[in-house]
């Protein structure tokens, strides 16, 4: 029986923009109070879409959850994989497994669950800097022989509409909107013909970074500037590869308080996803659920012309097409 890592299954085609999907008659109109329903469309039956989430009922306890083929529902899977995607990733459980898991219940409405993080806790988030020629060239840098890998902590996880503290030791901080790959299996030594059979799915991700603390202090090290709490802000679904025909080939943008800052393609990656994989390991393991964030495209604030950084009270809109969008608010740290 094929399992949902390994699937090839079929879609329908989707507009080639996130915006149009969004203002087309196919987007799930829902009330302005619920933000968790606003920026899904809809998709053919077998487009698998997993969300974890918490509803009032539930209180602090995350559950897992399959949406529904137009989005506005969500079916708790939780019983069988432990409200944790990760652990859903670990089992390679068939389509059809996941499909009768989900129909035994009865679905809640979108809007009625506070969506958080889909992926929790992974062993490991790999980051790879340059990786857009764009933001290369915003550098006046040559492009990469060789790509340029760094890290971030899990606890740097949110979820899609959660706030991102602007630390008090930093006023440098800045956005980068970024597709995040997530892994199916463990992989080791993984041919680059072999890599893609290793992606589970992909998600919005925001790599937060601390410029002064990423450029200018801890010896130059990426990690502190790169690895506050709440820098990296995930969502809203996990998309299985089975729905994204070519991740290389979605539009991708942020814009901040409504502003437009980065508008691109993933056509614009230098090393390519299954390159990502082939390079990485060879000396490191990937294990189910890990995060790859792929890089971002020109339009940093960084880079613009006076510099600009966030600050509390701003609003970041990622998105990716096909993939969804995430919102996130700049608070001032407690």
């Amino acid at each position: 029986m094929t399992t949902i890592v390994g699937a090839a299954l079929r879609t329908r085609g989707a507009s080639s923009r996130l915006s149009t999907i969004l203002a087309s008659s196919s987007t799930i109109r829902c009330p302005p109070t619920s933000p968790s329903c606003r920026f899904f469309s809809k998709s053919s039956s077998k487009a698998m879409r997993f969300v974890q989430y918490r509803t009032g009922a539930t209180g602090a306890r995350q559950l897992l959850g399959v949406l529904s083929e137009d989005g506005s529902k969500v079916s708790d899977i939780s019983e069988r994989y432990g409200g944790d995607l990760i652990t859903l990733i670990r089992a390679e459980p068939s389509y059809e497994e996941v499909k009768a898991t989900a129909s035994k219940v009865t679905p809640v409405a979108i809007g009625d669950v506070e969506l958080v993080a889909p992926v929790t806790n992974p062993q490991k988030i790999l980051c790879v800097g340059l990786n857009y020629s764009g933001h290369c060239e915003e550098q006046n840098k040559p492009i990469p022989k060789e790509p340029m890998f760094f890290s971030k902590y899990a606890t740097t996880i949110v979820g899609p509409y959660d706030d991102v503290i602007a630390h008090r030791i930093s006023d440098q901080i800045d956005w980068e909107v970024e597709l995040a790959v997530i892994i199916g299996k463990k992989a080791k030594s993984v041919s680059k013909a072999n890599a893609m059979e290793h992606v589970f799915g992909y998600t919005v991700a925001q790599d937060i970074s601390a410029r002064d603390w990423q450029k200018q202090r801890n010896g130059g090290q990426f990690l502190i500037g790169k690895s506050m709490d709440t820098f990296c802000p995930l969502g809203p679904a996990v998309v299985h590869k089975s729905l994204v025909a070519d991740p290389h080939a979605l539009s991708i943008k942020c814009s901040v308080n409504g502003v437009e800052k980065q508008n691109g393609s993933t056509g614009e990656l230098i090393f390519r996803i299954d390159d990502i994989i082939q390079r990485v390991t060879e000396s490191i393991t990937l294990l189910p659920g890990d995060v790859i964030l792929t890089g971002t495209p020109a339009g940093v604030g960084m880079h613009r012309k006076p510099a600009e950084f966030l600050k509390p009270g701003d609003v970041i809109d990622s998105e990716i097409e096909k993939i969804g969008k995430i919102k996130n608010k700049v608070v001032a740290d407690a």
